[in-house]
């Protein structure tokens, strides 16, 4: 099914066409490759509960014309959520206009975002239309908008003001009627401190924000996106048949992903080219190395740790408990990479629980309560 330039592609086959709000639709974009402008990350899920709150906030705001502000790291999905809220928004019949702030120079972004006159400048052998003009009616997303010079985001914020654009080389304001949505992976307000970007601009694409959580804050999004990628450049590259191994797909989960959602399909799309029969091992994926994840429960592990323990209660320790919890949570959030949730899973407390007992070790600074 395809809604606003997004595929929504159900990962049970068996299953009816794909509600637009259903949780395990995975979103992508089928035309990635054809449009220079587009994106870091080219699927995004909505299983895990963080992944799922953040479809649910979506939801709310897509009917609205309110300026929205996406943040979030690079490859966390941020044009493909921009992407959902214009295909669930009153503007999903009109165009959905994708620019990359960084991947304009200074000398042409201020023709490219308003347009120019024929003429106006060598090589200007036309007239042509800005994007803000090409949005009309729909919605215009700017990515990367925290690489915008000074004056440009003075003349930005006009256009915002005043709902019109003026042409580069012409004096005739021309109306825009469309759907602000931007996205940043920098800290826009210690921009502002910094004097690198407008605090009145802020404000004004501020009216909402959402914020993306890296990929290694919602594990539960990890094993649906890879198996989409695997059978995603399983069709392109013409494989019969492409499955990962038990090590392969612990290791996609173990994981970190610095790199979000673009290095783990990277990571696949590597591995399809590398692997040999059908199935896909751990080596081939080229991922650093990373911890091996607990041992199970096995009577030679607990034998040991039982000994252990029997040695320190010899010992005549006074605070034996105190240290064996400390020394537990501290084991599983190094082995987790200070991963927080992940380390609240291995552990099998809540995030809240393991935040007090980080707080109590002074690793992270303990909430202050009103």
């Amino acid at each position: 099914m395809s809604l606003g330039g997004l595929r929504l592609v159900k990962r049970a086959v068996a299953e009816p066409a794909v509600c637009p709000d259903a949780p395990d639709a995975v979103l992508s974009i089928p035309s990635r490759q054809t449009n220079p402008r587009i994106i870091a990350a080219s699927a995004l899920v909505f299983e895990d509960p963080r992944s799922r709150a953040v479809a649910e906030q979506i939801r709310r705001l897509a009917p609205s014309e309110a300026n929205i502000l996406i943040v979030g790291e690079t490859g966390t999905g941020k044009e493909l959520a921009a992407r959902r809220i214009h295909a669930l928004s009153r503007r999903r019949e009109r165009a959905f206009v994708a620019v990359n702030c960084a991947a304009i120079t200074d000398t042409l972004a201020e023709s490219e975002l308003f347009g120019h006159e024929r003429g106006t400048f060598t090589g200007a052998q036309a007239t042509t239309v800005g994007w803000f003009e090409a949005a009309h009616g729909g919605t215009l997303f700017l990515d990367e908008i925290g690489e915008l010079s000074p004056p440009l985001q003075g003349k930005l914020l006009r256009v915002l003001q005043e709902r019109e654009v003026v042409r580069v080389g012409s004096r005739r304001a021309i109306p825009v009627d469309l759907r602000l949505i931007t996205a940043t992976n920098v800290d826009l307000e210690r921009a502002m401190a910094a004097g690198r970007f407008r605090e009145d601009l802020y404000y004004r694409i501020k009216v909402a924000t959402i914020s993306l959580p890296p990929l290694r804050d919602r594990p539960g999004d990890v094993a649906p996106l890879a198996e989409h990628f695997l059978e995603t450049y399983r069709q392109r590259l013409g494989l019969s048949e492409a499955r990962f191994a038990p090590e392969a797909m612990s290791l996609i989960r173990r994981y970190p992903w610095p790199g979000n959602i673009r290095e783990l399909e990277n990571a696949i799309h590597y591995a399809l080219l590398v692997y040999s029969g059908s199935t896909v091992m751990a080596e081939d994926l080229n991922l650093p190395n990373i911890a091996a994840p607990p041992p199970a429960k096995a009577t030679k592990t607990t034998c040991t740790l039982k000994e252990a323990l029997e040695n320190a209660i010899s010992e005549g320790s006074s605070c034996l408990f105190d240290d064996v919890v400390n020394l537990l949570v501290l084991t599983a959030y190094e082995h987790c990479h200070g991963n927080q949730v992940r380390t609240a899973e291995w552990l099998g407390v809540s995030r809240s629980v393991l935040r007090a007992h980080l707080a109590r070790l002074s690793i992270i600074k303990a909430r202050r309560r009103a």
